[in-house]
């Protein structure tokens, strides 16, 4: 079995990174509707040999392992085995978890609303953090709505900020301006929903889309909330990321700025490997794999208690979830056990 006591790494910690779920700015009807993004420090051999003991116990000949070999249910064993006490990962990772039709009502509210102007008083909201009120609206139209009628709204606006054309984009904003004076009046006045205009002259319609883009995919905050995590533990990390295309070097700094300062004055750089060639990327593949398709069976109702309360420690408190954990989450900050000391 392997150490759950990683060796020492220097200078500083090197923090492994890979998410799951990631379908780029399509938050709403694609396949997934969670996203995870999980971080480990962990040494290389200590990954290297969980998993060969996950090939070998999972029966897998693949050479590179992925989450879903772990998440088959014949291999339930192993994985409750890698989230529990006894293995590798518990005190030594983070996962920042997003439900994205909650994210997208942040980004919404942000784009349409107040803040359309282009100012914000919120700097974790325009860094694509979600604030007190969107939380709110979520939780308020989910209730008198229906998921489903809200999920239409959002993938309505979705497609507007994500249109290929003038064109798209204006019928989109046709349909999106009835489908929001029909939600307004449903979730009366004091909605914020009730104020919000969508432009429908090309300009404005081009001035939205332009601000959007590249402001929904959920992993630029996600990588923030990351690098604020392992700021904190109080040493220089240098993060290594599964090669992620979303993850541009303008992403990476506004990553880097919404993190805050101390996070960023101990991030020493990004470097994007394989996962196949770093198994220290194959292990938060495994964590962020089976972290979200939880996740997914907790919004759906049909999660295996056991497996929510293993998940549970890993979780970030920052993470974009409206209710609480049913086994109640624990902030990884507070559980990381850091290398070398």
């Amino acid at each position: 079995m392997p150490s759950a006591n990683p060796v020492p790494a220097a200078p500083g910690l090197v923090v492994a990174c890979d998410e799951s779920g990631s379908e780029g700015e399509r938050l709403v009807g694609g396949s997934t509707d969670t996203f995870a993004h999980a971080s480990v420090a962990v040494s290389t051999a200590v990954a290297e040999e969980t998993i060969a003991r996950v090939r070998v116990e999972a029966r897998s000949p693949a050479t590179e392992v992925k989450a879903g070999v772990v998440l088959r249910p014949q291999n339930q064993r192993v994985l409750e085995w890698l989230l529990g006490d006894g293995g590798p990962l518990l005190g030594h990772s983070h996962v920042h978890l997003t439900d994205k039709a909650l994210h997208l009502t942040g980004r919404m509210l942000w784009l349409l609303g107040d803040t359309a102007d282009g100012d914000t008083a919120d700097g974790d909201t325009a860094g694509g953090g979600v604030d007190g009120a969107a939380r709110e609206l979520h939780r308020r139209a989910v209730r008198v709505l229906g998921r489903a009628a809200w999920l239409a709204v959002l993938g309505t606006f979705n497609d507007v900020v994500r249109a290929r054309s003038l064109e798209e984009a204006t019928a989109g904003a046709s349909v999106l301006t009835r489908l929001l004076r029909e939600v307004g009046g449903q979730l009366d006045g004091a909605s914020p929903v009730a104020g919000w205009s969508v432009p429908l002259d090309p300009e404005g319609l081009l001035r939205l889309v332009a601000r959007g883009r590249g402001a929904l995919d959920p992993i630029v905050p996600a990588l923030a909330e990351t690098l604020r995590h392992w700021g904190s533990v109080g040493r220089p990390f240098l993060v290594v990321h599964d090669v992620q295309g979303a993850l541009t070097e303008a992403a990476v700094r506004t990553a880097v700025t919404a993190s805050g300062t101390g996070a960023s004055g101990a991030f020493t750089g990004l470097r994007f490997v394989e996962s196949h060639a770093d198994p220290r990327v194959q292990l938060a593949d495994f964590l962020a794999g089976a972290v979200r398709r939880v996740a997914s069976e907790v919004l759906a109702g049909d999660a295996d208690p056991a497996l929510v309360a293993l998940a549970a420690p890993y979780l970030s408190a920052r993470s974009v979830w409206l209710q609480p954990w049913p086994a109640g989450a624990e902030d990884a900050t507070s559980l990381t056990r850091v290398p070398g000391q």
